[in-house]
């Protein structure tokens, strides 16, 4: 099975935890070790956003400072991939296509953002459509989606399934004020939506989760 493995900075990288990456590491060895195909894409968190506050105040351009914030996401993407790799595959790809060819050459790639404008949920939706992935799991800092945000709602309600187009009204109604916060963006969403790739979110602090929803358990929220 090929599988894209999207982790969130939130979880990762928000403070940076190297315990976490480490068990990350034997997860995604794991997988490949039972034949599964993983492309990871990895985000940057707080540590990328205060990069982003440090650009601004010295008056970089959104694009200039979008550019650092890749570089933070590469930066953990390269932490992981040594660690399952060693010092050989220090090298993270920077376009989708060479993702797909270190894919195809080793089983394994660790990506981080791109390029300015797009955000590492996107990205994963893309490599997911060009390798045609099976599944797409993303590791978060909640539980799966909910029907609002549970930071700050404590009514808020775990979804246990929605399908591709509930997701859109979802976004489409709390586009504009829920932003970069948003559980999946909302082009990554129409990437998923019309190449129908199945996703799954769910908390990425335990990392098994990525093998249960890969396993077809219920956890997490199901899109499809």
């Amino acid at each position: 099975m090929r599988i894209v493995v999207r982790i969130g900075g939130s979880v990762i990288a928000s403070p940076p935890n190297p315990g976490l990456i480490r068990k990350y590491a034997e997860l995604i060895s794991d997988l490949r070790s039972r034949g599964h195909e993983v492309a990871v894409v990895v985000g940057g968190g707080r540590l990328a956003r205060e990069f982003i506050g440090w650009a601004h105040e010295l008056g970089l351009s959104e694009q200039e400072q979008d550019e650092l914030a890749i570089s933070v996401s590469r930066l953990f993407a390269q932490m992981l991939a040594m660690r399952i790799g060693g010092y050989g595959w220090r090298t993270v790809p920077v376009t989708i296509e060479e993702a797909a060819r270190m894919l195809n050459e080793r089983g394994v790639v660790i990506m981080g953002g791109i390029k300015p404008g797009m955000t590492t949920d996107t990205v994963a939706a893309l490599i997911a459509s060009e390798v045609k992935a099976e599944i797409i799991v993303k590791a978060t800092d909640q539980d799966g989606v909910y029907t609002k945000d549970p930071r700050k709602y404590p009514d808020a309600k775990k979804i246990d399934e929605l399908s591709f187009e509930e997701l859109d009204e979802m976004l489409a109604e709390n586009r504009h004020r829920a932003g970069i916060h948003q559980i999946i963006d909302p082009e990554a969403a129409r990437i998923l939506r019309e190449k129908r790739i199945k996703t799954v979110v769910v908390n990425g602090f335990k990392p098994e989760n990525i093998l249960l929803a890969i396993n077809g358990a219920a956890v997490g929220t199901i899109i499809r």
